[in-house]
Protein backbone atom coordinates (compact mmCIF):
# COMPACT_ATOMS: atom_id res chain seq x y z
CA UNK A 1 0.00 0.00 0.00
CA UNK A 2 1.01 3.36 -0.37
CA UNK A 3 1.83 5.80 2.23
CA UNK A 4 0.36 8.86 3.45
CA UNK A 5 3.04 11.49 2.57
CA UNK A 6 2.75 15.07 4.58
CA UNK A 7 2.60 18.55 2.47
CA UNK A 8 5.45 20.65 3.56
CA UNK A 9 5.08 22.66 6.75
CA UNK A 10 6.28 25.95 7.05
CA UNK A 11 9.04 27.22 10.13
CA UNK A 12 7.31 29.16 12.77
CA UNK A 13 10.73 31.36 13.23
CA UNK A 14 13.83 31.35 11.70
CA UNK A 15 16.74 29.93 13.23
CA UNK A 16 18.66 32.54 13.20
CA UNK A 17 16.20 34.38 15.42
CA UNK A 18 16.86 32.41 18.20
CA UNK A 19 19.20 33.82 20.99
CA UNK A 20 21.73 30.63 21.81
CA UNK A 21 23.00 29.77 25.32
CA UNK A 22 26.86 30.02 25.54
CA UNK A 23 27.40 29.84 29.14
CA UNK A 24 30.06 27.03 30.03
CA UNK A 25 27.96 25.81 32.55
CA UNK A 26 25.93 24.04 29.72
CA UNK A 27 28.16 21.20 29.23
CA UNK A 28 28.15 20.20 32.94
CA UNK A 29 24.85 20.60 32.94
CA UNK A 30 23.64 18.64 30.59
CA UNK A 31 21.47 15.47 31.06
CA UNK A 32 22.14 13.90 28.05
CA UNK A 33 25.99 14.11 28.09
CA UNK A 34 26.29 10.38 28.99
CA UNK A 35 24.32 9.03 26.51
CA UNK A 36 25.61 11.17 23.29
CA UNK A 37 28.74 11.85 21.66
CA UNK A 38 29.74 14.24 24.07
CA UNK A 39 30.15 11.48 26.91
CA UNK A 40 34.28 11.97 26.12
CA UNK A 41 33.92 15.27 27.42
CA UNK A 42 35.88 14.37 30.65
CA UNK A 43 35.39 16.24 33.67
CA UNK A 44 38.44 18.35 32.71
CA UNK A 45 37.23 19.24 29.07
CA UNK A 46 34.15 20.54 29.22
CA UNK A 47 34.81 23.92 28.53
CA UNK A 48 36.60 23.00 24.96
CA UNK A 49 32.58 21.41 24.05
CA UNK A 50 31.12 24.47 25.60
CA UNK A 51 33.50 26.71 23.48
CA UNK A 52 32.88 24.85 20.36
CA UNK A 53 29.03 24.98 20.75
CA UNK A 54 25.66 26.98 21.38
CA UNK A 55 22.72 26.08 23.24
CA UNK A 56 19.53 26.36 21.47
CA UNK A 57 15.41 26.20 22.46
CA UNK A 58 12.99 25.15 19.69
CA UNK A 59 9.40 25.19 19.64
CA UNK A 60 7.40 22.99 17.72
CA UNK A 61 7.20 23.09 14.22
CA UNK A 62 10.49 24.72 13.21
CA UNK A 63 12.59 23.93 10.37
CA UNK A 64 16.03 23.02 11.82
CA UNK A 65 17.56 22.33 8.16
CA UNK A 66 16.68 22.86 4.83
CA UNK A 67 16.76 20.78 2.66
CA UNK A 68 18.92 21.60 -0.18
CA UNK A 69 20.87 24.36 1.46
CA UNK A 70 24.45 24.80 2.26
CA UNK A 71 25.13 22.84 5.65
CA UNK A 72 26.80 25.65 8.68
CA UNK A 73 26.51 23.36 11.16
CA UNK A 74 26.07 20.44 12.44
CA UNK A 75 23.82 19.62 15.85
CA UNK A 76 23.50 17.35 19.35
CA UNK A 77 20.14 16.51 20.26
CA UNK A 78 19.66 17.07 23.78
CA UNK A 79 15.88 16.65 24.68
CA UNK A 80 13.34 16.28 22.21
CA UNK A 81 12.11 14.42 19.05
CA UNK A 82 12.93 15.91 14.79
CA UNK A 83 11.50 14.34 12.28
CA UNK A 84 13.83 13.84 8.99
CA UNK A 85 12.68 13.77 5.62
CA UNK A 86 13.14 14.29 2.08
CA UNK A 87 11.09 16.47 -0.28
CA UNK A 88 9.70 15.06 -3.49
CA UNK A 89 9.68 16.83 -7.25
CA UNK A 90 5.79 17.33 -6.34
CA UNK A 91 5.94 19.40 -3.56
CA UNK A 92 5.50 16.66 -0.81
CA UNK A 93 7.85 14.63 1.22
CA UNK A 94 8.64 11.60 3.00
CA UNK A 95 9.81 11.28 6.36
CA UNK A 96 13.06 8.95 6.48
CA UNK A 97 13.89 8.58 10.04
CA UNK A 98 13.17 10.36 13.70
CA UNK A 99 16.07 12.01 15.93
CA UNK A 100 15.94 11.93 19.79
CA UNK A 101 18.16 13.20 22.38
CA UNK A 102 21.64 11.64 21.84
CA UNK A 103 21.30 11.51 17.91
CA UNK A 104 23.99 13.64 16.10
CA UNK A 105 22.99 15.23 13.28
CA UNK A 106 26.38 15.64 11.64
CA UNK A 107 26.31 17.49 8.25
CA UNK A 108 30.42 18.58 7.77
CA UNK A 109 30.85 16.10 4.75
CA UNK A 110 28.30 17.18 2.55
CA UNK A 111 28.11 20.17 0.05
CA UNK A 112 24.09 20.57 0.44
CA UNK A 113 21.84 19.16 2.91
CA UNK A 114 20.26 16.21 1.69
CA UNK A 115 17.67 15.66 3.56
CA UNK A 116 15.36 18.34 5.71
CA UNK A 117 14.69 18.39 9.89
CA UNK A 118 11.86 19.75 11.68
CA UNK A 119 10.64 19.71 15.50
CA UNK A 120 7.98 17.39 16.29
CA UNK A 121 8.09 18.98 19.78
CA UNK A 122 9.63 21.16 22.27
CA UNK A 123 13.40 20.51 21.37
CA UNK A 124 17.21 21.69 22.78
CA UNK A 125 19.79 21.10 20.60
CA UNK A 126 23.48 21.45 20.57
CA UNK A 127 24.70 23.37 17.20
CA UNK A 128 28.13 23.36 16.39
CA UNK A 129 29.38 25.58 13.79
CA UNK A 130 31.73 23.63 11.40
CA UNK A 131 35.27 25.68 11.74
CA UNK A 132 34.27 25.03 15.64
CA UNK A 133 33.06 21.72 15.05
CA UNK A 134 36.67 20.71 13.20
CA UNK A 135 38.92 22.03 15.80
CA UNK A 136 37.12 20.16 18.37
CA UNK A 137 37.47 16.81 16.01
CA UNK A 138 41.29 17.31 15.70
CA UNK A 139 42.41 18.19 19.45
CA UNK A 140 40.12 15.49 21.09
CA UNK A 141 40.47 12.09 18.98
CA UNK A 142 38.24 10.17 21.59
CA UNK A 143 35.64 13.05 20.19
CA UNK A 144 36.40 12.14 16.57
CA UNK A 145 36.10 8.16 17.69
CA UNK A 146 33.08 8.14 19.20
CA UNK A 147 31.25 10.15 16.93
CA UNK A 148 32.45 7.85 14.00
CA UNK A 149 30.83 5.04 15.99
CA UNK A 150 27.63 6.54 16.06
CA UNK A 151 27.70 7.36 12.18
CA UNK A 152 28.53 3.66 11.75
CA UNK A 153 25.48 2.93 13.95
CA UNK A 154 23.01 5.44 11.78
CA UNK A 155 24.37 3.34 8.52
CA UNK A 156 23.25 0.19 10.16
CA UNK A 157 20.09 1.86 11.49
CA UNK A 158 19.43 2.95 7.94
CA UNK A 159 20.26 -0.75 6.52
CA UNK A 160 17.66 -1.65 8.68
CA UNK A 161 15.19 0.28 7.54
CA UNK A 162 15.43 -1.03 3.95
CA UNK A 163 15.07 -4.31 5.41
CA UNK A 164 11.96 -2.90 7.60
CA UNK A 165 9.95 -1.40 4.03
CA UNK A 166 10.82 -3.71 1.51
CA UNK A 167 10.26 -7.17 3.50
CA UNK A 168 8.36 -6.97 6.75
CA UNK A 169 4.45 -7.12 7.15
CA UNK A 170 2.61 -4.13 8.63
CA UNK A 171 2.48 -5.99 12.36
CA UNK A 172 6.00 -6.63 12.02
CA UNK A 173 6.90 -3.18 10.79
CA UNK A 174 4.88 -1.17 13.85
CA UNK A 175 6.38 -3.64 16.24
CA UNK A 176 9.58 -3.04 15.16
CA UNK A 177 9.17 0.69 15.29
CA UNK A 178 7.97 0.00 19.02
CA UNK A 179 11.29 -1.50 19.71
CA UNK A 180 13.55 1.31 18.13
CA UNK A 181 11.72 3.81 20.34
CA UNK A 182 12.56 1.69 23.58
CA UNK A 183 16.38 1.25 22.69
CA UNK A 184 16.07 4.92 22.02
CA UNK A 185 14.79 5.91 25.70
CA UNK A 186 15.85 2.84 27.45
CA UNK A 187 19.23 1.98 28.47
CA UNK A 188 17.97 -1.44 29.08
CA UNK A 189 14.31 -3.11 29.05
CA UNK A 190 13.82 -6.02 31.04
CA UNK A 191 10.35 -8.21 31.38
CA UNK A 192 8.61 -5.15 33.27
CA UNK A 193 6.05 -2.79 31.92
CA UNK A 194 8.27 -0.10 29.74
CA UNK A 195 7.25 3.58 29.02
CA UNK A 196 7.52 4.45 25.44
CA UNK A 197 6.96 8.13 24.49
CA UNK A 198 5.57 8.32 20.69
CA UNK A 199 5.66 12.17 20.04
CA UNK A 200 4.86 11.79 16.23
CA UNK A 201 1.44 11.55 15.21
CA UNK A 202 -0.18 8.50 13.79
CA UNK A 203 0.56 9.83 10.09
CA UNK A 204 4.37 10.35 10.99
CA UNK A 205 4.49 6.70 11.56
CA UNK A 206 2.80 5.64 8.95
CA UNK A 207 4.55 7.48 6.11
CA UNK A 208 7.64 6.52 7.92
CA UNK A 209 6.61 2.99 7.67
CA UNK A 210 5.99 2.71 4.11
CA UNK A 211 1.68 1.93 5.10
CA UNK A 212 -1.54 4.18 5.96
CA UNK A 213 -3.03 5.97 9.11
CA UNK A 214 -5.76 3.75 8.72
CA UNK A 215 -3.12 0.26 8.87
CA UNK A 216 -1.18 1.56 11.55
CA UNK A 217 -4.36 2.57 14.01
CA UNK A 218 -5.82 -0.87 13.15
CA UNK A 219 -2.12 -2.66 14.08
CA UNK A 220 -2.00 -0.71 17.33
CA UNK A 221 -5.54 -1.05 18.43
CA UNK A 222 -5.01 -5.04 18.12
CA UNK A 223 -1.66 -4.80 19.99
CA UNK A 224 -4.02 -3.13 22.37
CA UNK A 225 -6.47 -5.44 22.40
CA UNK A 226 -4.14 -8.65 22.78
CA UNK A 227 -2.45 -6.79 25.76
CA UNK A 228 0.88 -6.47 24.13
CA UNK A 229 0.71 -2.71 24.57
CA UNK A 230 -1.60 -0.10 26.70
CA UNK A 231 -2.03 3.56 25.48
CA UNK A 232 -1.68 5.74 28.63
CA UNK A 233 -2.12 8.87 26.72
CA UNK A 234 -2.33 10.47 22.80
CA UNK A 235 1.72 10.28 22.60
CA UNK A 236 2.56 7.78 25.14
CA UNK A 237 2.06 4.20 25.77
CA UNK A 238 3.47 1.44 27.94
CA UNK A 239 4.82 -1.87 26.36
CA UNK A 240 3.03 -4.71 28.83
CA UNK A 241 5.09 -8.07 26.80
CA UNK A 242 8.37 -7.00 25.30
CA UNK A 243 9.36 -10.58 24.92
CA UNK A 244 6.06 -10.67 22.40
CA UNK A 245 6.78 -7.82 20.72
CA UNK A 246 9.97 -8.96 20.00
CA UNK A 247 8.91 -12.16 18.82
CA UNK A 248 6.52 -10.52 16.28
CA UNK A 249 9.69 -7.96 15.03
CA UNK A 250 11.51 -10.57 14.07
CA UNK A 251 8.32 -12.86 12.36
CA UNK A 252 8.84 -15.50 15.15
CA UNK A 253 5.19 -15.21 15.85
CA UNK A 254 2.29 -13.73 13.46
CA UNK A 255 -1.12 -14.08 15.94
Amino acid sequence: MASYIHPFTPALQPLSSLTPDVTPQKCMMCQTRQHSVCITASENTPAAFADASQKLNLPPGMTLIEEGSTPLASFNIVSGTIRLFKSLPDGRRQIIGFADAGHFLDLTSSDICNFGAETIDTVEVCRFFHPQLDHLLASHPAFKHQLMNRLTLRLAEAQEQMLLLGRKTAREKISTFLLSRILHQHSTADTTIIPVSLPMNRSDIADYLGLTIETVSRTLSNLRREQIIAVTSHHSINILAPDTLRKLASGQEHG
